[in-house]
């Protein structure tokens, strides 16, 4: 009797495994698998360390709805590879070789990667350093300025308010009216000749 209530019992125990088994593979059918499926599954995807199947969004890309939003992808594509050294790794120009640092034309001088205005060539002189130099913006609210405490020097770093250029760095060793140098890349800026096509 009790040998054949053993039988019984191992063939319960393989038809419960037999329904475990199909069951398993028509969940995977459904998409019940890791990193596929709905979007509730595409969550546990990731908390599950899969999210390498997961769409990521571009690195650095700007999201204030009130500046130009780039990616570093676009910006490289839209950018000379000084320009991108310069405005987007924060680099410098070799001094006097600027294209505007002898520029005396009348004019407005704007961000090189988005447009904005940013100095007025009635306030540009010559400093000596071998930059364009301003001793005023255009409009305070035109450039931004951070500390910068890079290369062992404490400095006040000026950057376009709009997409975060970098432009140089100001100085508190200007002429009057203000007492301010404002050391510019050329590769920073463009040149609107007032009363020229662009001067609208």
């Amino acid at each position: 009797m009790s040998g054949r209530m053993g039988r019984w019992v191992m063939i319960g125990a393989v038809i419960a495994v037999g329904i475990a088994f199909v069951m398993g593979a028509a969940n995977t059918r459904a998409g019940g698998s890791c990193c596929s499926g709905t979007k509730d599954k595409a969550k546990s995807a990731a908390s599950a360390g899969c999210g390498e199947t997961l769409k990521k969004e571009p690195d650095n890309c700007l999201k204030d709805p009130e500046k130009v939003n780039r990616c570093d992808s676009e910006w490289k594509a839209e950018l000379t590879p000084e320009q991108y050294r310069i405005m987007r790794e924060k680099g410098t120009e070799p001094a006097f070789s600027g294209d505007l640092l002898q520029n005396k034309r009348e004019g407005t001088y704007v961000c090189a990667a988005c447009g904005q205005p940013l100095f007025d060539s009635g306030t540009k002189y010559d400093s000596g350093s071998g930059w364009p130099s301003f001793y005023a913006p255009l409009e305070d609210g035109n450039v931004a300025e951070h500390a910068d405490d890079s290369h062992g020097m404490k400095r006040t770093e000026v950057l376009c308010s709009r997409c975060d250029a970098h432009l140089g760095h100001v100085f508190n060793d200007g002429p009057e009216p203000t007492g301010q140098r404002y050391c510019i890349n050329s590769a920073s800026l463009d040149f609107k000749e007032k009363g020229g096509p662009e001067d609208k």
